[in-house]
């Protein structure tokens, strides 16, 4: 690969629309992302939703795309009519049933792959402990580490095993916040070790469980960083996720267009610090300026020294190790197939004894 097909790789992409228009097909084959983001306005049905990821895929012939999408449950959900979407996470920490955490996350991997989609961001192992907390609220499983855990496990091992990444988020907690990172820049003012107790053991158990990806959070925690969020930290990304904790899976930065990065450093600066930091794929959700203004930074960055090769080329292994896991050899999806998985009646049978069970939990 050139240095910037290797830089291609890095971002992550959404765009508006329902299916690969000309001017979408050009922007992929010219910029080569490593994976695109879908998004409610971007999905109709599960017919379109199978055109659509075989039109992605088609634009990338040198290197299968992520195709990823945000299916929580819950208030989270970006698929349409004709998928089965369940309750959002603190309902299956309720039931505190690991069995009913796993089939859930093993039925939603199994309808994604059938439609074309092969990473879910998921599991949120952020730990609800703050009660104004405006963004995670009832997407976390539960208020305790402990459940948080065996419940986020289980999801990303339903996930896994059906051949859909998992992407345990946000990276080293979210749950503490009292502001909504889409919005503003959360600050975390708690020390060390209540971190320690709290936020961290979901992330801890997601290394030592090989959960296969991460997302940071754009949280500024001065106990870790008195100056930088998260995403764009190399002492929590570098030093702490990755030596201190010895995860070496790929890692993902939230949205960069998020107000808690863009007010405060553009989207340019962040997508250079987030790989200075060790963020191996950049997110970026919607804006197509944005997201080309990223690349050509980051290409700048490479082409000075900012960026060095060797750095780089950490990053794009990673990707490729993930990518030929779960993606390569990419295979089309037909309509006909995903017909006979999407909302299918063993799924509405699973969703229907969670709803029972969720009765006993008013």
């Amino acid at each position: 690969m050139t240095s910037r097909e290797k830089i291609g790789q890095l971002f992550m992409v959404g765009f508006l629309g329902t299916s690969v228009t000309p001017d979408l097909a050009s922007f992929i084959k010219k910029y080569k992302p490593g994976g695109v983001i879908l998004f409610s306005r971007n999905l109709e049905s599960v017919e379109q939703m199978v055109d659509l990821t075989n039109g992605l895929q088609a634009c990338s012939p040198h290197s299968p795309l992520l195709i990823s999408i945000d299916q929580e449950g819950g208030r989270v959900s970006r698929l349409p009519k004709g998928f089965t979407i369940f309750p959002p996470c603190d309902l299956l920490g309720r039931c505190n049933s690991t069995e009913l955490a796993y089939a859930a996350a093993a039925t939603i991997a199994k309808e994604l792959r059938a439609v074309g989609v092969n990473m879910n961001m998921a599991p949120v192992l952020d730990v609800n402990s703050n009660p104004d907390n405006p963004v995670i609220g009832d997407r976390a499983f539960g208020a305790t580490p402990g459940i948080v855990c065996e419940l986020g496990m289980a999801t990303a091992a339903g996930l896994q095993d059906n051949k859909v990444v998992a992407c345990g988020k946000h990276f080293p907690g979210h749950g503490d916040t009292s502001v909504d990172s889409h919005k503003e820049l959360p600050v975390v003012e708690a020390p060390r070790e209540r971190l320690e107790a709290v936020e961290f053991p979901p992330f801890r158990r997601a290394v030592a469980q090989h959960v296969v990806s991460m997302m940071t959070a754009h949280v500024l925690y001065r106990a870790l960083d008195p100056e930088l969020p998260a995403t764009l930290s190399p002492t929590i990304i570098t030093n702490f996720l990755r030596k201190e904790l010895q995860y070496d899976g790929v890692v993902l930065t939230d949205d960069l267009e998020m107000h808690a990065i863009i007010d405060h450093y553009g989207v340019e600066d962040a997508a250079v610090r987030a790989v200075l930091a060790g963020c191996d794929v950049l997110l970026i959700c919607k804006d197509r300026d944005r997201e080309v203004a990223a690349f050509e930074a980051v290409v700048q960055a490479v082409d000075t020294g900012t960026i060095s090769p060797e750095r780089l080329d950490q990053s794009v292994a990673r990707i490729a190790r993930l990518k030929h896991r779960f993606v390569a050899p990419y295979k089309s999806v037909t309509i006909s197939d995903a017909m006979l998985v999407a909302g299918c009646r063993t799924h509405q049978a699973l969703l229907h004894s969670i709803e029972q069970v969720r009765a006993r939990f008013p």
